[in-house]
């Protein structure tokens, strides 16, 4: 079994916004309330980056239209002795996913990391 990093994007709406740093700020922080909730404080929340169509320039993943925003988040979980990466990206879904109910996600990079048993054996 192995341990593993799951890297996740999550579409945050956000009304009654006027900037985008607004929306960015109440976006992390709403996600955050309902991970706390939950007793997640282990899942990492930010917000994502875009790359810009004319210059590839990354920029912050929010777009405000009508005082209305899409804020795109990462998430980041730890998961400890899957089976395999597909088994990692399932638990991470199943656990965010149950806390942030009716949040379209998706899994975005999967990376393995060592047990800690086989680095002790060393």
């Amino acid at each position: 079994m192995s341990n593993y990093l799951v890297v996740m994007e999550a579409a945050w709406l956000v009304r009654d916004v006027e900037s985008i740093d607004d929306a960015i700020g109440v976006a992390v922080s709403e996600a955050g309330k309902r991970l706390n909730q939950k007793d997640m404080d282990y899942v990492e929340v930010d917000v994502g980056a875009t790359g810009c169509p004319a210059c590839g320039e990354p920029f912050d993943s929010a777009f405000i239209a009508a005082q209305t925003a899409l804020v795109g988040l990462v998430l980041e979980m730890e998961v400890f002795n899957a089976d395999s990466t597909e088994h990692a990206q399932r638990i991470a879904k199943s656990e965010v996913g149950g806390a942030l109910h009716d949040v379209p996600l998706d899994v975005v990079e999967t990376i393995e990391h060592e047990d800690d048993e086989e680095d002790d054996e060393r």
